[in-house]
């Protein structure tokens, strides 16, 4: 996928080298009980960062503070130079949004649709040109309503970068769709990431963040409680491996920073040389996730 972004910036400017989101001591109360709790976060210029954490832990809120279609209670909150809640016309049409419902007029078709919310930008891209690049131009002349899942979304991704922006914010872009479709719409993503354009998703699939992100921060009951590459994420957890055996006809299991300090012990204390039912083994990406959000409860504001 090819699309049309913003222009690369010049490597080495004070611009450049700013971050595109910069958040400090965020706080959201609904009814007196923090939704996001003293929230600190950098997301870089020209990288995909996926906030990821279960339905209820924040993240939806965090992402329309940042958009500027939310009030923050408390905190500091540059968003492309600027503090979104009084982000005038030309700094939004930098940013673009992606929700995980559209104002798309279910009776137009997507040509339509795309030429009505033109209007709203100062350089719009050109329809076809946008059409083309997130794969529907052989459903221009096809009805809103008629689009699957995976055309709805790419519907409103044309949406959300039809004004150029240097900044699209995607809440749960794949939320609802079959595998092939998810897919296809990591596939549209990176072709943004190719264009310089900064992304900032929210998701709850482990797959999505480990696909997509350059960095993914896990947030859970509204505090952030790590930052790293999907490859690094819970790195002091990762270091932990189970060792598990089978001793006079029990399940046995330690969990251990030296594995091979406990495989001596053990070894040494087998006669035979033979430890039945032996395993090592060191948490998975999903593992350190759920160890991240342990605790946490679902519902409530997102």
């Amino acid at each position: 996928m090819t699309t049309t972004g913003p222009a690369p910036l010049r490597q080495g400017t004070a611009i450049d080298r700013a971050p595109a989101v910069r958040v400090r001591g965020l706080v959201k109360r609904y009814g007196g009980r923090a939704v996001v709790d003293d929230v600190d976060l950098d997301v870089r210029r020209g990288e995909v960062f996926a906030l990821l954490g279960p339905n209820g832990a924040g993240k939806t809120t965090t992402v329309e503070i940042l958009a500027g279609l939310r009030r923050r209670d408390a905190g500091e909150v540059t968003v492309l130079g600027e503090d979104p809640a009084t982000g005038d016309r030309r700094w939004r049409d930098r940013v673009g949004v992606v929700g995980q419902t559209t104002g798309a007029g279910d009776a137009l078709t997507v040509l339509e649709t795309v030429d009505h919310y033109a209007r709203y930008h100062g350089q719009p891209q050109g329809s076809g040109e946008l059409l083309a690049a997130v794969g529907l131009e052989g459903a221009a002349r096809t009805r809103v309503d008629a689009l699957s899942g995976g055309q709805r979304r790419r519907l409103e991704v044309a949406l959300g970068v039809q004004g150029r922006p240097e900044l699209l914010f995607l809440d749960e872009p794949t939320t609802g769709l079959d595998p092939a479709a998810r897919r296809q719409f990591w596939t549209l993503v990176e072709g943004l990431r190719e264009t310089g354009t900064t992304v900032l998703l929210t998701t709850h699939y482990l797959d999505e963040a480990a696909q997509l992100a350059d960095r993914v921060g896990v947030i859970a009951a509204g505090r952030l409680v790590e930052v790293a590459p999907p490859d690094a994420l819970g790195t002091a957890l990762r270091r932990e491996a189970t060792v598990r055996w089978t001793e006079d006809g029990a399940p046995r299991s330690v969990v251990t920073p030296e594995p091979s300090a406990v495989l001596r012990d053990l070894l040494a204390a087998t006669p035979t040389g033979e430890i039945p039912d032996l395993s090592v083994t060191r948490p998975n990406l999903e593992d350190v996730y759920l160890r991240l959000v342990g605790g946490t409860s679902e519902g409530g504001p997102r």
